[in-house]
């Protein structure tokens, strides 16, 4: 049987520069645009998109899909954590605001959720419900594009890593992860990293 394969594409640059950004909706810069075209290039053969609603993929997604006359869809489960509280706020602000809450959050993201936020377990089951809908599909060519945190959390699904070490994975702007799904005889399907990080 044929395999599935799923490319994984963060966004590019954002207007307003670093912050905790989940579902604060800020729109690509101009660099960010030009990231992502040399990072979706121009031979790809997609199936299908499917996209956070968040603009900074959106707006990028809608374009490739007709430039490539392809089908794209929004996905819910493809958003970013969302930060509550802090939202829009960059760490050197809550380093004076809400500093020992933030020290927390950087020693232990999986247990310790920012004031208001979504907590890292429902996060998890979000994105992994999603993921596991997708790779049940038939065998094609896929492009997800999302945010850092999806793309840590299915890498780490893929790859048996500890929900404890996700921040291990880099995931740079307009970075392009791939991942195989084969299915054996019996059913039953294996997932394998192919590639990592290729960036533009």
């Amino acid at each position: 049987m044929a395999d599935l394969i799923i490319d994984l594409l963060r966004h590019g640059e954002v207007e307003g520069g670093s912050c905790f950004r989940g579902r604060t909706d800020d729109p690509l810069t101009n660099h960010g645009w030009v990231q992502m075209r040399h990072a979706a290039g121009a031979d790809s053969a997609w199936a299908e998109i499917i996209s956070s609603p968040a603009q900074r993929c959106a707006r990028f997604a809608q374009q490739l899909a007709k430039t490539q006359s392809i089908p794209c869809r929004p996905a819910e489960w493809l958003w970013e954590v969302d930060f509550g509280d802090w939202e829009g706020a960059t760490a050197a602000q809550l380093a004076e605001t809400d500093a020992d809450r933030l020290n927390a959050f950087w020693h232990d993201p999986v247990n310790q959720t920012p004031p208001n936020g979504e907590p890292f377990q429902q996060f998890q089951q979000r994105v992994l419900k999603g993921w596991n809908a997708v790779i049940q599909q038939p065998a094609e060519y896929i492009l997800l594009i999302t945010h850092g945190g999806p793309i840590r959390i299915i890498l780490a699904e893929v790859l048996g890593i500890p929900s404890q070490n996700l921040m291990r994975l880099e995931v740079p702007h307009a970075s392009l992860s791939r991942v195989r799904i084969s299915t054996d005889p019996a059913g039953k399907t294996y997932s394998s990293l192919v590639g990592l990080n290729q960036m533009p």
